[in-house]
């Protein structure tokens, strides 16, 4: 039987941000090294798997912000590639 999933694909989560934090994340995906490198060889439903983890990644990151009162607004009023995203 085939999963439904694999007859769509799942749209690449980079943003074009493509620097890491100290823990290895990317700042603009929120994907760790390997999952970056190792997408396009993933099944559809791993894919999604990484997206989900990437969005706990970026919630927790901004709960961590205290000082951000609207997190999908910077100081100069830009919204952040993550809000499109996980927002």
């Amino acid at each position: 039987m085939v999963e439904q999933l694999e007859f769509f694909k799942v749209p690449n989560p980079c943003v074009g941000v493509c620097s890491s934090d100290d823990k290895g994340y990317c700042h603009g995906c929120m994907r760790k090294r390997n999952e970056r490198f190792n997408w396009m060889s993933m099944t559809p439903s791993e894919q999604l798997h990484v997206i989900k983890l990437c969005r706990q990644r970026y919630r927790r990151k901004i709960m961590k912000q205290k000082s951000v009162v609207d997190h999908s607004v910077d100081e100069e009023g830009n919204t952040s590639p993550q809000s499109d995203l996980f927002g």
